[in-house]
């Protein structure tokens, strides 16, 4: 019998970050199940509180079986279920919607970090998980008439190719500007819609924090995303290309915090980390240099507000170490 393999660093690595990522999604789905009424919505929330509590299980088996220390990651302690509804139903179904559309995308880069075949297996359970979990939130809002889609366009007739470089400047062949492509509408019409959404959950995190420092942060994050969301409508707006118009939901009038600061503070950080992300494949994807143009300030002002977040969870003793290499120095002189 062949002696199992040891986890590589970025296994260990992938196994943490997901150990985080899945433990603060678990509390705000059973957040979320708490304060809805809604028998079908329950249901959806319930049986997905059952789905990330068999994941979280799972990785503490493997980390066990390696005799690595389980992460703290996110408790009951970050949760109080006693709080009354900070969200709207509708808008607590976007919020499921948008971390599954971020897990999806994590679930596809640390699978592309693994190496043994059981955390190659973890990885692809866990994306027909989350994918399910997505299909099922978008039909949902579908249903209830709170998820705008895309404009529709024309279905082309022929292939045409690109014959000048006036194409990536932003013009036609004939010099005049040229009206956005469908692989451009869509990245910045992604960009529009999960800004709008974290516009609202922000504010929301706003009127319920303590801390003044934190209040401050979290309302400078909505006054970010309501730049973003104008600079990138006009660019659809200009070429007469509908924007997201469907209400996303917004958050109630409550001022008692369901979750803890640590909590809320890293559930933004996911979504900078997304924003980076998406607007970067957005740029090199966009073909007219403009879209670039507005794109890049943009991807600077979300990681500097990223990088301003760390900081201040690190400053108030929120961040988790993750695990580290060893010092071949100290080892050394140690002997």
């Amino acid at each position: 019998m062949n002696k199992k393999e040891i986890l590589t660093s970025s296994e260990l690595a992938t196994l943490w970050m997901t150990y985080q990522e899945k433990t603060m999604f678990l509390r705000m789905v059973e957040y979320f199940h708490s304060v809805n009424e809604d028998k079908k919505e329950k249901n959806y929330y319930e049986s997905h509180m059952l789905k990330l509590a068999k994941e979280i299980q799972k990785i503490e088996t493997i980390l066990k079986a390696e005799g690595a220390k389980i992460p703290n990651g996110f408790s009951e302690k970050d949760l109080n279920k006693q709080a009354p509804p900070l969200f709207q139903p509708t808008f607590s179904l976007q919020i499921m919607r948008m971390l599954s559309e971020i897990g999806m995308g994590l679930h596809a880069l640390h699978l592309a970090r693994s190496y043994r075949k059981d955390i190659i297996q973890l990885f692809q359970e866990l994306s027909v998980t989350t994918q399910h979990c997505y299909e099922e939130c978008t039909e949902l809002l579908i249903e209830k008439g709170a998820l705008s889609r895309p404009p529709q366009v024309s279905m082309p007739e022929q292939v045409d190719m690109v014959v000048s470089t006036q194409y990536l400047k932003g013009n036609s062949i004939f010099g005049d500007k040229r009206v956005l492509n469908t692989v451009e509408v869509s990245f910045l019409y992604q960009s529009i819609e999960s800004n709008s959404i974290g516009q609202q959950l922000i504010t929301g995190f706003a009127q319920v924090t303590r801390d003044p420092e934190i209040k401050k942060f979290f309302t400078q994050g909505k006054e970010l995303s309501k730049k973003i969301i104008t600079k990138l409508s006009k660019k659809l707006m200009d070429d007469d290309i509908q924007v997201p118009i469907a209400w996303v939901g917004s958050p109630t009038v409550s001022t008692i915090a369901p979750f803890s600061d640590k909590l809320m503070l890293y559930c933004i950080s996911l979504f900078c980390s997304f924003g980076l992300g998406s607007n970067a494949i957005g740029t090199t994807f966009s073909l007219r240099k403009d879209l670039s143009v507005t794109f890049i300030p943009l991807i600077t002002q979300i990681y500097d507000y990223g990088v301003h977040g760390a900081e201040l969870m690190a400053k108030k003793g929120y961040t988790e170490e993750p695990p580290g290499m060893e010092n071949r120095t100290n080892i050394i002189n140690r002997s």
